[in-house]
């Protein structure tokens, strides 16, 4: 067995298993119409019918709301559970877990106080005839957030939180490596899993595929089934007036695990990482500026951390409300087996410009093409000349051209996106056009 020399070497001999999928997807569930004053008022005195509109209408719907919660516990003799400051929710989610038997259904509610956005109501007056009159206002407020965590015959694992005021914001969190466990184990896929992964499978190629048929559709239709299921805030005449939840990404990880046929060969990985960007000495944390110009007005953060915590190397680089991590680790107790898993994090509030369609889900092809938009999920491409020649090769997707090289002050040009300028007949060069055509969507995702 040869012993890896580049970064390089490592990426195309020493890799056994590799899976690409999305990881975690946090999720805002949200009414539209009721994130504005004028919204609200729209609700209350077009739908409803009040003459006027001040908060003392929401109290009766957040008593039902709550109330409605606190019958479907103890319908369903489902624990509730009050989250302490300072506890972790997740290690709590993991001891309901650990004795679960796979049936779907809801494991536990926890209960926390936490703060959101909700409407108040000030008194205002006239300043011509001094009467007083109420005033809609949108304030922050430390209010009771329900968790449900459940599991999910598709989906696996998940929790949704509601808040209990007005207009009752709700957030979904879901993982795409529990939805491929679960998928995979329903065809019949032999597989080794961790607890956020996998280190093998007997049928790799019928595991990416399952990885990404995850789609806005299927995502969709899990927040559907469970909004259908779970005690709702608005009444069946408020949802059929279209006073329904939309959803849009909060948070959105992906990840590509690479999984290596010893340690030494993920050692050298970091070590040609680091070498190839040191000019001297041999300092802790690295610090390496990207290839563009920038200003004291440039907006954003950029930058790239190589670190060494112990003796497991990880690489860093953050780019505006992008962050992209890249570790190792052990994958015991299936052996020895390095695993270097690369997670490139994109956040946003109902959009960014990180996430150019993280709005509304009318707009989620982004998450079905996110190939092009996570393409730093390989950032030592970014990075040295000798990982970039490792890069993946270009594949054609939906008769696109291919994918470029990414170079230094270039972008890349990706299925299904391609610039007529940079791939020709299916040869990617080094350079790349403003002029960007869709090989299949809307909009291009650079």
């Amino acid at each position: 067995m040869t012993v890896p020399r580049t970064a390089a070497d490592v990426l195309d001999d020493h890799v056994t298993f590799e899976l690409e999928c999305i990881d975690r997807l946090y999720l805002n569930l949200y009414q539209p119409k009721l994130q504005h004053e004028l919204g609200v008022v729209g609700f209350f005195k077009g739908h409803r019918g009040f003459q006027f509109v001040s908060s003392a209408l929401m109290d009766p719907i957040t008593k039902a709301f709550v109330t409605a919660i606190h019958r479907y516990v103890n319908d369903h003799d489902i624990p509730l559970v009050d989250f302490r400051a300072g506890e972790r929710k997740d290690d709590i989610a993991q001891r309901y877990l650990a004795g679960h038997d796979g049936a779907e259904g809801i494991l536990f509610v926890g209960r926390a106080q936490e703060k959101t956005s909700a409407f108040r109501t000030e008194k205002r007056r006239n300043p011509q005839t001094g009467a007083t009159f109420p005033w809609l206002v949108r304030r922050s407020a430390m209010v009771n957030h329900f968790y449900f965590y459940g599991f999910d015959a598709d989906f696996g694992p998940f929790f949704i939180k509601f808040a209990t005021y007005f207009p009752y914001n709700a957030k979904v969190c879901l993982n795409g490596h529990h939805y491929a466990q679960q998928q995979a184990a329903a065809a019949g896929i032999a597989f080794q899993a961790l607890d956020n992964g996998f280190v093998s499978a007997d049928d790799p190629a019928r595991l990416q595929r399952i990885c990404d048929d995850l789609d806005p559709q299927r995502i969709d239709a899990f927040c559907r089934k469970w909004l259908k299921a779970l005690p709702h805030p608005f009444s069946p005449a408020d949802r059929t007036a279209g006073y329904r939840y939309d959803s849009s990404i909060l948070q959105a990880e992906f990840s590509r695990t690479q999984v290596l046929d010893r340690p030494l060969a993920g050692r050298v990985f970091f070590e040609e990482v680091i070498r190839d960007n040191l000019d001297a000495g041999r300092p802790d944390r690295v610090w390496l500026i990207f290839a563009r110009h920038i200003i004291k007005t440039t907006p954003g953060r950029f930058r790239t951390r190589v670190l060494h915590n112990g003796v497991q190397p990880s690489l860093y680089i953050d780019s505006k409300h992008a962050k992209i991590k890249q570790t190792t680790s052990s994958t015991a107790p299936f052996g020895p087996r390095p695993r270097s898993t690369t997670r490139a994090t994109s956040g946003s509030a109902n959009g960014s410009t990180t996430f150019p369609h993280s709005g509304r889900s009318a707009s989620w092809p982004t998450v079905a093409c996110w190939r092009p938009n996570a393409s730093a999920v390989t950032p030592p491409e970014v990075t040295t000349s000798t990982v970039r020649s490792a890069a993946p090769q270009p594949s054609a997707t939906n008769g696109s051209p291919g994918c470029a090289w990414m170079r230094s002050g270039h972008r890349c040009c990706c299925p299904p996106w391609s610039c007529s300028a940079c791939c020709q007949a299916g040869s990617p060069t080094m350079t790349c056009a403003s002029s960007w055509h869709p090989c299949s969507g809307s909009t291009p995702a650079h």
